[in-house]
């Protein structure tokens, strides 16, 4: 992977570039009739959808969090929940999303989140060497180690997606 420099635009490659990691941007033309922003960056990109990853914010007894999935499947809420320590979550209101992270529906990054939130990543994510996250903008996925994806956003791993 190439390192890329802060300049390329978002506050999730401006953390990447301030922490040292190396990772590597993928832009794609995005089109808003996609049905699907994730399955539309794995078709466009030519990667295989269980390798790129989509952030979701749930709220789990009224406190916002982040679920990291497989675009090719769909996140549990049941075991999200459980990853957190409680019994119930739900798919948070997208402007509240929108307002947690900074970031646009389609585009919210698990990097650089205006407010931080507890964060679970599946743990299918490391049987890959790199995975694909939202780069803060519809249309552009950064490719990163699983590894510095859990330090950068404390994130915990648990099997939170189903196909």
């Amino acid at each position: 992977m190439v390192k890329k420099q802060a300049s390329q635009g978002t506050p999730a490659t401006a953390v990447l570039a301030a922490a040292g990691v190396p990772f590597t941007l993928h832009p794609y033309t995005h089109d808003p009739s996609a049905a699907s922003y994730g399955l539309e960056a794995a078709e466009v990109l030519g990667i295989d959808p269980e390798r790129v990853f989509k952030t979701l914010m749930v709220d789990v007894e009224g406190k916002l969090a982040v679920g990291i999935v497989p675009v090719s499947g769909t996140l549990d809420l049941k075991a999200i929940a459980a990853a957190l320590g409680s019994k119930k979550a739900n798919l948070a209101d997208p402007k509240t999303a929108e307002r947690r992270t900074g970031y646009v529906l389609g585009g919210i990054s698990p990097l650089g989140q205006r407010q931080p939130s507890p964060t679970v990543l599946d743990e299918s994510a490391l049987t890959f060497g790199t995975v694909l996250v939202s780069g803060g903008r519809r249309g552009l996925d950064i490719e990163v180690d699983p590894a510095d994806l859990i330090r950068l956003t404390g994130a915990r791993t648990a099997p939170i997606g189903s196909p």
